[in-house]
């Protein structure tokens, strides 16, 4: 049987370059390439073929180091069918564990990059709002197509669609190819989504990320199971979301430490929002490297420590081990005797074992007998491509400390 004609532009491979491609991993390198067709530009859609000219498969043509990420490995057509077959799966993925709409929580992510066959795409669902978030030139080019599916998938009940694009490509030093942040379909619904029966504001148009870090929640649900009783540190606490669920486990206070005005602001109204005091749980503007180094010896019986990327790029991952180490041994010193302390990375550049290690180090050099009471990660909305491991980025540890 004859194989079929490219559909889009050829990208070929050097000779025994196309492994990865069989073993179906998403991305294509640019020194596994051979030639390509002239004048393609970051954004293009391609057809990546192997020496000898056979298809491999579809995906978004990049300016970095990986040239080529994969939408599938077959010779297909990406439109809005392609973006409609994808996210229907994505969502009968998720209904299917139960973690679509239900009375308890009304808020997930859709789509995980690679996790859903969408390298590049991330879409987050906070009620009847979908907020959209293209990491890649290719996806933020097919942002129309991504919106019309998401309007034709009536379980999802979408009413708005916002772009969260421009942070993500700016990081990516892809400022020419930036669609700026706004509503592509309706307008701003004043939602408050539920977590596990918490109640919070996201803020999609300021916040980080998406507006809400969905990727903590069976986390923060954890830590709910250990707050009772307990006096909490939130720290890089960001809208308070784990300050939230230790006081929901009966924990006696909550503090919650940010650098950012605006996510300490944020932090005190989802308190409020659920009945809780700001007075009687304060929240703190600090360095959170100052504020533990001041923090005083038992003061708290259950610390989360949920930083920001210390090593975001693989050449910073000296300085942002380092700054694991550090955070990590302080906590450790001063929690109290019989501490319980949650400690996670969501650095790429750090892997599981890395991590473990740097958390060990520090446990050494703070002189404590500290046991590991469970690995965590993240959750089923955010799923891993096990052809694709770098998509396991958030690491975390649940320690008990002597």
């Amino acid at each position: 049987m004859q194989e079929q004609a490219p559909l889009y532009p050829v990208i070929r491979l050097n000779p025994g370059k196309d492994d990865a491609l069989r073993r179906f991993h998403p991305w294509v390198f640019s020194g596994a390439i051979h030639d390509a067709a002239k004048d393609l530009q970051a954004g293009d859609t391609v057809t990546v073929t192997d020496y000898d000219g056979h298809i491999l498969g579809t995906g978004f043509c990049e300016s970095d180091s990986i040239a080529v990420k994969m939408l599938s490995f077959d010779n297909r057509k990406i439109d809005e069918w392609f973006f409609l077959d994808r996210l229907n799966h994505a969502y009968e993925v998720r209904k299917t564990m139960g973690l679509t709409h239900n009375a308890h929580t009304n808020c997930f992510r859709l789509v995980h990059s690679e996790g859903d066959g969408l390298a590049g795409l991330i879409v987050d669902i906070y009620g009847h709002t979908a907020i959209v978030q293209a990491q890649t030139e290719g996806m933020a080019l097919h942002l129309g197509e991504i919106v019309r599916a998401l309007k034709l998938m009536p379980d999802l009940g979408v009413q708005a669609v916002y772009n969260k694009s421009a942070e993500a490509m700016q990081r990516m030093g892809k400022e020419d190819a930036i669609i700026a942040d706004g509503y592509l379909f309706g307008e701003r619904l004043d939602e408050v989504i539920l977590e596990n029966d918490s109640k919070f504001h996201p803020n999609w148009e300021e916040g980080q990320k998406t507006g809400f870090f969905l990727d903590q929640r069976e986390n923060r649900e954890l830590v709910r199971r250990f707050a009772q009783g307990k006096t909490v540190l939130n720290a890089f606490g960001y809208t308070g979301g784990f300050s939230v669920t230790a006081l929901k486990g009966g924990a006696r206070r909550a503090i919650t430490v940010d650098a950012s005005k605006k996510a300490i602001a944020a932090a005190e109204a989802n308190l409020e929002l659920n009945g809780y005091s700001k007075e009687e749980n304060p929240c703190y503007v600090a360095d959170m490297k100052d504020y533990v180094q001041e923090m005083r010896e038992g003061a708290f019986d259950l610390i989360i420590l949920d930083p920001p990327a210390f090593a975001k790029r693989h050449h910073d991952r000296h300085r942002g081990l380092g700054g694991y180490k550090f955070i990590n041994a302080e906590a450790i010193k001063r929690i109290a005797k019989g501490g319980v302390l949650f400690t996670f990375s969501c650095s790429q550049a750090v892997d599981k074992a890395t991590f473990q290690g740097i958390v060990t180090a520090a446990a050494i050099e703070a002189g404590r007998n500290v046991r590991i009471v469970d690995q965590l990660s993240q959750p089923a909305d955010h799923p891993i491509n096990i052809f694709h491991p770098e998509g396991a980025y958030l690491k975390g540890l649940l320690l008990m400390v002597e």
